[in-house]
């Protein structure tokens, strides 16, 4: 085990009080549409116009973010090399997972992955607020909540798939700013990565406190380490359930130890 995991993790204090219920959403931002979620939303947007502006802000991360959120958020990537050691893995997609805890999080994710566009399902709520175009460009597909709609959300990832696309999944389903524990998590992803059967890439967000010239504009906001996990695998001679809540506890084991946190108060199940 990594060195600096022998040390309780560090656990900041933003002055929060966080809700009792794990997937309660913190952070609401006022409804700005009325999103309609049927057969005729476009899951996967392919005009030309959308791919323009999608390109576009893809350019700007690579280039852009790549370079503020280290300067930002004291950002560090370890563990990077599993992505060259497990190349032959990966060619046909990947499922990143990691805890959600911070609004550049996925950025950072796009940052420790290099290059790579992923997909991930978000929250209606989010592509009806103020957010929602940025959300969709990035790769954000909504989740509907009507059974017959769910069908054209998996066949959106179906085809992404046989494209051999990466997804990414926040699977405590909700942010919290700067938590440290890991809360429970969904099992609709792990359900994904056993019907493609593909590899999950399990990472975790931990903190350090801010220090130097840190010290003088992050206030209580700590600095940021992103650290990547071995490969999990499905274990495709199990039954689908059986297999899938495998997946969603070792996953939440590992991300558990990667963060550094020897006695989570959460359990792995979150629904």
């Amino acid at each position: 085990m990594n060195e600096n995991l022998k040390l309780s993790p560090y656990i900041p204090d933003i002055g929060l009080e966080y809700p009792g219920k794990p997937d309660e959403h913190l952070i609401l931002k006022p409804r700005e549409v009325d999103l309609i979620l049927d057969e005729n939303y476009p899951f996967l947007d392919k005009s030309p116009w959308f791919r323009f502006r999608s390109a576009l802000i893809y350019l700007g991360i690579f280039t852009l973010v790549f370079v503020i959120s280290p300067i930002r958020f004291g950002l560090r990537i370890e563990g990077r090399k599993i992505l060259k050691k497990h190349r032959a893995l990966f060619r046909r997609g990947a499922l990143t997972v990691s805890n959600h805890v911070f609004r550049w999080d996925f950025l950072c994710i796009l940052q420790a992955v290099r290059f790579r566009r992923l997909y991930f399902p978000a929250w209606k709520e989010n592509i009806s607020g103020s957010d929602r175009n940025l959300i969709r460009l990035v790769g954000g597909i909504p989740v509907p909540t009507d059974i017959h709609v769910m069908r054209s959300f998996s066949r959106a990832f179906d085809e992404l798939h046989e494209q051999g696309k990466w997804f990414h999944v926040f699977p405590e389903g909700s942010n919290w700013p700067y938590y440290q524990p890991i809360r429970p998590f969904k099992k609709g992803m792990f359900t994904m990565a056993y019907r493609y059967n593909i590899p999950i890439i399990p990472m975790a967000f931990s903190y350090r406190p801010a220090g130097g010239l840190y010290r003088l504009f992050k206030k209580n906001y700590p600095l940021i380490t992103l650290r990547m996990g071995e490969p999990i695998l499905p274990d495709l001679s199990l039954s689908r359930k059986e297999a899938v809540n495998l997946l969603r506890a070792v996953c939440h084991r590992r991300i558990t130890e990667l963060a550094g946190i020897q006695n989570n108060p959460w359990p792995c199940e979150g629904d």
